[in-house]
């Protein structure tokens, strides 16, 4: 064995020492029963469930930006109220903390992996919380990722747990390496907020013996195994030509006969704006409100709100902010309203733009905060709304925008009815912005989080390029922007096919910009039209990723 194979999920090479994180807590004795003290028992929980709480919040102070965000949601799952209750139950039948806790955590696990979506994704992030708690319960310790190293190692495990890897740098890890997750999973988006190249869903990894030297290629999800010397060589060469190649594009967005693309960065909050700066963004393409909201006992007060959106919009005078309205419901639960029933499927229940039919009030609050934000800056501000299903979804909220102050609404087009008919949509709104992992997700049935399943998750997908060649052609007939939001956009191939079929502006992960850049920057608007075509016209994301490549000569000088 002397190559792997998995998901790509974060560009670049990295080449570093194995270091395999081995995770495994015992699992306590089903028949493990406490002393006879229920209440002291179940102290005992609390108190770990707290410790743990509290332990992944001040990780999320120490490492600021998304990783923080990650943290304090993860911080909120050992705060579940439910999941107290639960333990409680446990505890007053005879179990030991440790078995409550255990089993409390299973029955939120499998509903979690029922769902799908966001709470699906969260899966491993659950685990890891009930493994801090045990551990705590009895006195374990748990296996640590080094934070400094005499030289960057490649980070190797079943799964990756953001209090692991939410400290690290790149001058500690060189790539990550896992056998499970997927290209919105913890994992990636950390990896992609640290520029660490990373593969996911790759078989046989934790397999790799301790200590091999390991080569990993973030873009085509290939990890080789003690490679020579002159394949190191060789590919660290083509890295630093390629690094060299992508500092020197800066500027903004244009294809190489002018045809402008605004390259705009996805953020989580005003802790991301600076690496969004750094990286050259032209505005904020994706601002994820919900970070505001999640982990809370109660809302953000409007001026809590107001405040945050203010410190973005500031960042940026005269530029292009696009916020997300809150995107929570059924499979994102708030503690501060009431559970909206019981739901199958929480993935295709009362979530997004939804949730607003139920709380009006909090729509309402939230757009007259970002109304008084807008007022005080230059910034040219946008507001969308998530899981929108229909031309009726479209304009309802168009009109709450209008009565807010907020002349600029948009929607997003996450769910094939409104690629198929976003003809009717674009009448009603003034952009789109295309989120391709759940437009993936909703067409093809497959969960995003399901490594089993990562190849109908892969943007090249045909039938995926199909929607969004609709979703532009209709924006377009109606003279309304079309941009896309998705991780597809920071693939600087795939970016220059999203440009051909019609899209008109691009976002991502900051540190994806200068490559996106670059790539277009090569390639006049023609060239990405055939590519387009070209891709299309394919039946396999293989096909159409080699197809597409074959219009766009300008990718062999950027080593793409």
């Amino acid at each position: 064995m002397n190559r792997l194979t998995g998901v790509g999920v974060s560009p670049g090479v990295g080449f570093g020492t194995g270091y395999v994180l081995v995770h495994e807590i015992p699992v306590p004795a089903a028949d493990a029963r406490h002393g006879g003290d229920a209440e002291l028992e179940r102290i005992r929980a609390v108190n770990a469930l707290e410790q743990v709480a509290g332990d992944l919040e001040g990780r999320g102070v120490r490492a600021g930006g998304e990783g923080q965000q990650v943290l304090d949601a993860q911080a909120m799952m050992a705060r579940d109220p439910g999941l107290a209750a639960g333990v409680a139950e446990l505890v007053a039948e005879g179990r030991s903390a440790s078995r409550a806790v255990y089993e409390a955590f299973g029955r939120y696990r499998e509903m979690l992996a029922g769902a799908g979506g966001y709470l699906g994704a969260r899966v491993a992030d659950l685990d890891d919380v009930r493994d801090r708690t045990i551990a705590a319960l009895e006195g374990l310790s748990l296996p640590g990722v080094p934070v400094q190293a005499a030289e960057p190692y490649v980070l190797v495990a079943r799964d990756l747990a953001p209090a692991d890897t939410a400290l690290l740098s790149p001058g500690v890890v060189a790539a990550f390496v896992t056998e499970e997750g997927g290209p919105t999973s913890h994992t990636a988006i950390i990896a992609r907020a640290l520029g660490v190249p990373a593969v996911v869903a790759c078989p046989g990894a934790t397999a790799i013996p301790a200590g091999t030297p390991v080569l990993v290629d973030g873009t085509s999800g290939l990890v080789r195994l003690s490679p020579s010397g002159e394949e190191v060589d060789a590919v660290r060469r083509a890295a630093a030509a390629r690094a060299a190649v992508l500092a020197a594009s800066t500027g903004v967005g244009t294809t190489a006969d002018g045809h402008a693309v605004p390259l705009l960065a996805n953020i989580g909050g005003p802790g991301d704006v600076d690496a969004a700066l750094e990286y050259g963004a032209e505005g904020v393409g994706l601002y994820r409100t919900e970070f505001l909201f999640l982990g809370r006992k109660e809302a953000p007060s409007a001026e809590e709100q107001e405040a945050a959106y203010l410190e973005v919009l500031k960042a940026f005078p005269g530029g292009q902010v696009v916020v997300r309205t809150l995107d929570a419901g059924a499979d994102k639960p708030l503690a501060f309203l009431p559970p909206a029933g019981e739901e199958p499927n929480p993935a295709l229940g009362e979530r997004g733009s939804r949730l607003f039919r139920i709380h009006p009030e909090l729509m309402a609050e939230q757009l007259t905060a970002l109304a008084r934000a807008a007022s005080q800056v230059s910034a040219r501000i946008q507001v969308m709304a998530p899981m929108v299903a229909t031309a009726e979804e479209a304009a309802r909220f168009a009109t709450a925008c209008r009565e807010a102050g907020l002349p600029s609404a948009g929607v997003m087009v996450e769910i094939p009815s409104a690629a198929l008919r976003a003809s009717d949509l674009a009448a009603e709104v003034a952009f789109f912005s295309i989120g391709t992992n759940d437009l993936a997700q909703y067409a093809f049935a497959a969960d995003r989080q399901l490594g089993a399943l990562a190849a109908l998750q892969d943007a090249w997908q045909p039938a995926l390029l199909d929607l969004v060649a609709m979703a532009a052609a209709g924006a377009a007939r109606y003279g309304r922007p079309c941009g896309v939001c998705g991780e597809a956009a920071g693939d600087p191939v795939l970016a220059c096919v999203l440009v051909g079929l019609g899209v008109t502006s691009l976002s991502m992960a900051p540190p994806s910009l200068p490559a996106v850049r670059a790539a277009l920057a090569r390639h006049t608007q023609q060239q990405c039209l055939l590519a387009a075509q070209a891709a299309r016209a394919a039946v396999s994301p293989d096909r159409a990723r080699a197809a597409a490549r074959s219009h766009l000569p300008g990718l062999v000088e950027l080593a793409l």
